[in-house]
């Protein structure tokens, strides 16, 4: 399926006001898990209240130990105070990497803006090296701005 397809399923699913936030939060990263080959864990996080720290939102994959990520740990951490899109093709080539399967080899990450701040981010894990392009980045740009309209 291409982005172009996908994006108008996010704009459906953004749009369905008979789910709650986190079931059309779950439903996007269901959609983008099951259609784009190359992603295989998908979630949401959250800045967690006035805390300097990020809380696991909605999600699918593997499970994950990493509910609580503090600012400027790890790829998440590091978009939260950088509030700038991380693309790593190569996770092993990373010192702040905080692990959570030896199966991810890529990662990407989002930040998420509310009325210019940055309140959260998307989390993409790859068992595939170096799989994102530009066009990734900017899908998941589109993506988190839809989901910015319905924080």
């Amino acid at each position: 399926m291409t982005f172009e397809t996908l994006k108008s399923q996010v704009e459906t699913i953004v749009s369905n006001t008979s789910k709650t936030i986190d079931q059309r939060l779950l439903a996007i990263c269901e959609l983008l898990e099951n259609h784009i080959d190359y992603y295989n864990w998908v979630g949401f996080y959250f800045k967690n209240g006035d805390k300097n720290e990020l809380k696991l939102g909605p999600y699918v994959g593997e499970p994950t130990d990493h509910t609580i990520i503090p600012f400027g740990k790890g790829i998440c951490g590091q978009v939260a105070v950088s509030n700038e899109n991380f693309v790593v093709p190569d996770v092993a080539a990373q010192d702040n990497y905080i692990a959570c399967s030896i199966t991810v080899k890529a990662e990407i990450v989002i930040p998420i803006f509310v009325n210019g701040e940055n309140i959260g981010q998307i989390d993409i894990d790859s068992n595939t090296p170096d799989p994102f392009t530009s066009e990734d980045e900017r899908f998941l740009e589109f993506v988190c701005k839809k989901v910015s309209e319905i924080l």
